[in-house]
């Protein structure tokens, strides 16, 4: 059992740019009525790719959003982040002139697991129609991995530590660890989250190699995870940001404790074994569980990772079964992805702000366009249900084999 921390890590923002609604509020309208979001894909370049549904973002304005200096030198997913970080920090009344708060007692962290491919594409072509005079000076950042890391913390003027993580999609939730983490170093705040922009052409193509990806052209069947329908998963754009700040100077200055980040863990069992993900991410729920001080019979809520193919899908069931035991067959289960799409490393994040959300309001969003379920789970279908939450368990795995458990436990902690 992990020892007693004196600092504890609070959510106390959520930003979020999701194919269903941008803004917290438009987020979890959408979700909590169950909207989806699915759709024929659109983007220039796209058409004669065999992927044929995603969810897109489609009401985002980049220069309603961001300001065109740092327009020019970034990619749609850094577009994401930088709206979805202001939606975030303006929900936690951070960063303006009036909070007083110090450089240095602010960082950043997010995850990304594609990086910037529409910037890079774009100049790529460049490069080989016209020569290397018209590639763009913002080549060398706008593509890279960290660069919504550091243009979230450049256009705030935020000094604190920063990093990336470089991962597949269980980096997302990775990264929220990452920042509980360093509050319980003795950083004061920290803007955290992952969003990904992976429905550009070249994006799409290297995707075409994941056999985990459904090609099914009708929206409303290519992602039914848990039935005899899965067919794999649909890919999207967008994500969130999330404020996660030191408990009692939050409370001090009279923030909104929406959640705690109570516990984390990680673990690693390789790319595409589903059948062994179940052993790895039983582990990860087992090690978060531990940290978090939490019993399995305390979990009320589980966000499922609900990848959509059958093997993965078994395996995750049997894992919530092997760590919760008997209660993990009446523990309800939710996956508001269905209806949005998987946003790799940003999908958690996402889930993450709808518990957070689901939490506070005591309602658990329901499984989008999965009917049928053939797994031994209480998944919550058709409607949104109304539960009294206090403890939330969210999951990811990534398909290079990453596995990770988050442990939210609503409002403030107590003080002993």
């Amino acid at each position: 059992m992990s020892e007693p921390r004196t600092r504890r890590a609070a959510v106390t923002g959520i930003g979020a740019v999701a194919p269903n609604g941008s803004g917290t509020e438009a987020f979890w309208k959408a979700t909590k009525e169950g909207i989806i979001a699915l759709d024929r894909v659109t983007r220039e370049g796209c058409e004669h790719l065999p992927l044929r549904v995603a969810g897109e973002v489609r009401d985002f304005e980049p220069s309603a959003a961001v300001e065109e200096r740092f327009l020019v030198q970034t990619d749609r997913f850094t577009h994401f982040a930088l709206a979805a970080a202001d939606f975030a920090l303006d929900d936690a009344r951070l960063g303006r002139a009036d909070t007083g708060e110090e450089p240095f007692s602010v960082g950043v962290v997010t995850a990304a697991g594609s990086g910037g491919g529409e910037f890079g594409q774009r100049e790529l072509q460049q490069l080989w129609s016209k020569g290397s005079r018209y590639v763009g000076p913002y080549q060398s950042i706008a593509w890279f991995y960290a660069a919504s890391t550091g243009q979230i913390s450049i256009r705030r003027g935020f000094k604190g530590p920063c990093s990336v993580v470089a991962s597949d999609e269980a980096g997302g939730l990775d990264a929220l660890a990452h920042a509980a983490r360093a509050v319980r170093r003795g950083t004061d705040v920290l803007v955290a989250g992952a969003t990904e922009a992976p429905l550009a052409p070249y994006s799409g193509v290297c995707q075409l190699g994941y056999e985990e990806l459904s090609t099914v052209d009708d929206p409303a069947r290519a992602y039914r995870p848990f039935t005899e329908a899965a067919c794999g998963f649909v890919p999207a754009e967008g994500g969130a940001m999330l404020v996660v700040e030191e408990e009692t100077s939050a409370r001090e200055r009279g923030a909104r404790l929406r959640a705690e980040l109570a516990g984390h863990a990680a673990t690693f069992t390789g790319s595409s074994r589903w059948e062994e993900s179940r052993e790895g991410l039983a582990q990860a729920v087992r090690g978060a569980l531990e940290e978090a001080g939490c019993a399995p019979e305390e979990i009320d809520v589980v966000f499922a990772d609900a990848l959509g193919v059958p093997a993965a899908d078994r395996a995750e069931a049997l894992a919530i079964a092997d760590v919760l035991g008997a209660h993990g067959r009446r523990v309800p289960v939710t996956a508001p992805k269905t209806g949005i799409g998987r946003s790799y490393c940003a999908a958690p994040v996402l889930d993450v702000a709808a518990a957070v959300l689901a939490l506070e309001h005591g309602l658990i969003p329901p499984t989008p366009n999965v009917f049928d379920v053939c797994h031994d789970l209480d998944l919550v279908t058709g409607r949104a249900r109304a539960a009294e939450l206090r403890t939330a368990l969210v999951l990811s795995r990534g398909l290079m084999g990453s596995n990770s458990a988050l442990v939210l436990r609503h409002g403030a902690a107590d003080a002993s």
